[in-house]
C-alpha cells in the first residue's frame, strides 16, 4: 500500500490522512505514557487500529478526520492533529466539530502543535464550513488549554462533562470553543 499524500502543509509540517498500514507506526512512535498521559494512557495496537479505521471511515464520509503530522525536514511522524465529531459519552454538544492533537515529546516546545492546529482550524472553517470548533482537555493538562487560549479559543464551562474514558484526575473534561468569526478576526 502507498502512503497517503499530504493534504495540508505548513512551513515545517505536512499533514496527511491516516493510511491502512499506519497503526504500527503510531503504536511505536506516539503511544508512550508521557504522550498519552492525559488521554487515558497508552493504547493497544488493536485499539489504535480501531481508531484508525474510524478515522478513515470519517474521512471517506465527511472529508475530514485526524491526520498524521510529518516533520518536513526529517520525514518523521511527530504527531497527529485533526477533526472529528464530538462523540464522547456524556458530552453536551454531540456532533460539533472537535479538534485534537498530540505531538511527540521529543518535539515539544517547538511550536509544532500550534502550527498543526492553525492549519487544521483553517481546514475546518474554510474547507468544511464549520460554524465553530471545540477542543476538549482536562484542567490538569495545562499546556493543552494554554494553547487553546493562545489561538483564540474561549473556555466553555457550560459544556464541561465527566468523560468515563478518563480517570478522575482528568475529569471533568473541559471545553474550549472558537467560532468562524472569532477565528477570522485573528487572521
Amino acid at each position: 500500500m502507498s502512503t497517503p499524500e499530504p493534504i495540508l502543509e505548513t512551513e515545517r509540517l505536512l499533514l496527511r490522512p491516516i493510511g491502512p498500514e499506519d497503526a504500527e507506526l503510531q503504536f511505536r512512535t506516539l503511544n508512550t505514557p508521557t504522550i498519552m498521559g492525559h488521554l487515558g494512557g497508552p493504547l493497544t495496537l488493536a485499539a489504535i487500529a480501531e481508531k484508525h479505521a474510524k478515522s478513515r471511515d470519517l474521512f471517506a464520509r465527511e472529508g475530514f478526520s485526524f491526520l498524521f503530522v510529518i516533520e518536513r525536514e526529517t520525514g518523521e511522524l511527530v504527531g497527529h492533529c485533526g477533526l472529528k465529531r464530538v462523540d464522547a459519552e456524556g458530552a453536551k454538544n454531540p456532533g460539533d466539530f472537535e479538534i485534537g492533537w498530540i505531538i511527540r515529546d521529543d518535539r515539544w516546545r517547538r511550536g509544532y502543535a500550534r502550527e498543526a492546529v492553525e492549519a487544521v482550524l483553517r481546514w475546518a472553517f474554510v474547507t468544511h464550513d464549520a460554524p465553530h470548533v471545540v477542543a476538549l482537555t482536562s484542567k490538569r493538562n495545562e499546556p493543552s488549554w494554554r494553547l487553546m487560549e493562545r489561538i483564540g479559543m474561549e473556555r466553555r464551562e457550560d459544556l464541561d462533562f465527566d468523560d468515563p474514558r478518563f480517570p478522575p484526575e482528568d475529569n471533568p473534561a473541559i471545553l474550549y470553543s472558537i467560532d468562524r468569526e472569532a477565528w477570522a478576526a485573528t487572521r
